[in-house]
């Protein structure tokens, strides 16, 4: 028997004793599989035999489901309905009666009754009936929760970016104030400092935006992908020397270990993204007179890349935050190093782009090693090439 992921709660009213045990005990052997969402949903049901006894359980409690009796000895099950249909949206009510009339089922539907049963009707015409309102109401439930989640997302991201955008737009300002009331001439010692923090301020601005662009292209699938035949190797190098002089400046070496060509099937713009980051990375976050050592395994379906650096390394804490969205790293051997944050988190759902993945090992102090391992060969099923 499958594992109840979800109990749905269900209140039976009807003042046929006989009606709300058999309801009962229909609905204890009932469970429906939601297929969209893979669980399993089961149900737990009380009874009440008058409009008054509703009154007073239903300030206790909220159900999800209720099988409502059109006459009651006290009332009609319509007021229940439509103060069940103003005060709570998320409820389905499914009206049951011996007085089926086109006219009746018309004006339950419209006070907003979910389905409809004629009495008498059998335990697996209830059943059926249930399991299409639990099946209804869970997924709009989950498609609630999905909405808010999303909500709080964007609410966080945007809090976050404003955050990365405020201090760099705060120093520009503040140094153009400096230069514009004339504490700092072109003759002045720190003219040329100004204008490099300025630059060096702006450069991560446009950082973040481009990385932002990327990320947000290839999560919401707008992103054209030119899938080809690309020579990987080639374009290690292409990159190694974009990012040569960085490395120069603070007297870093870069190596590569892989044979002379090595083919496979990718977008080369993602692929540069992946490289580009970790070799940019790996220079930042180095040591002077470091090295970065990158090496290319070429396996029988799948590329393996690994960028080892001899830099400032990772703790096991801050590893397990890394390829999170906005994640940097900040500690006293980091403040001073400039970045959106978004690099990995890229990097890693590229990566998933070609049924792979990334890793890092790495020891504070000592350095780390960035694994990518990447499908070599994509099928159609996998991303429809697109002519170029």
């Amino acid at each position: 028997m499958n594992k109840v992921n979800d109990i749905l709660n269900v209140l039976i009213i009807d003042d046929e004793e006989g009606m709300c045990m058999g309801a009962s005990r229909a609905l204890s052997s009932t469970t429906v599989f939601i297929d969209d969402l893979k669980i399993m949903v089961g149900f737990s049901s009380k009874a009440v035999h008058s409009y008054a006894e509703y009154k007073k359980d239903i300030m206790d409690k909220k159900y999800d489901l209720i099988l409502l009796d059109y006459k009651l000895p006290d009332g009609s099950g319509l007021d229940i309905l439509q103060e069940v249909n103003e005060h709570s949206k998320e409820t389905l009510v499914i009206m049951m009666t011996a007085y089926a009339t086109f006219e009746t089922a018309v004006q339950a539907t419209k006070l907003g009754a979910y389905d409809f049963l004629a009495k008498p009707f059998t335990p697996e015409e209830l059943r059926n009936s249930v399991r299409k309102a639990a099946t209804r109401f869970v997924l709009a439930k989950r498609a609630k929760s999905f909405e808010e989640e999303k909500r709080k997302i964007r609410f966080e991201f945007i809090s976050v970016l404003s955050h990365e955008l405020k201090s760099p737009i705060n120093a520009i300002d503040g140094y153009l104030k400096l230069l514009k009331e004339g504490s700092i001439t072109a003759e002045s010692e720190n003219y040329q400092m100004v204008i490099e923090r300025s630059l060096i301020r702006l450069e991560g601005m446009r950082k973040l935006i481009f990385d932002l662009l990327d990320m947000t292209r290839i999560e919401s699938g707008q992103k054209t992908r030119h899938i080809k035949s690309i020579n990987l190797i080639a374009i290690l190098n292409m990159l190694i020397e974009q990012n040569r002089y960085e490395a120069q400046q603070n007297g870093i070496t870069i190596n590569l270990f892989s044979k002379e060509e090595l083919s496979m099937d990718a977008d080369q713009s993602e692929i540069e993204i992946i490289l580009n980051n970790l070799i940019n990375n790996a220079i930042k976050y180095n040591k002077p007179s470091g090295t970065v050592d990158i090496t290319v395994i070429d396996k029988q379906n799948q590329v393996e890349i690994q960028v080892k650096d001899s830099g400032i390394g990772l703790s096991r804490d801050e590893q397990d935050k890394l390829f999170n969205d906005f994640v940097r790293i900040k500690n006293p051997e980091t403040i001073h190093i400039q970045g959106s944050g978004l690099g990995l988190s890229t990097i890693k759902k590229i990566t998933a782009l070609y049924e792979g993945s990334i890793n890092v090992t790495s020891q504070k102090g000592i350095g780390s090693t960035f694994q990518v391992t990447l499908k070599k060969y994509l099928n159609d099923t996998i991303c429809p090439k697109i002519v170029t």
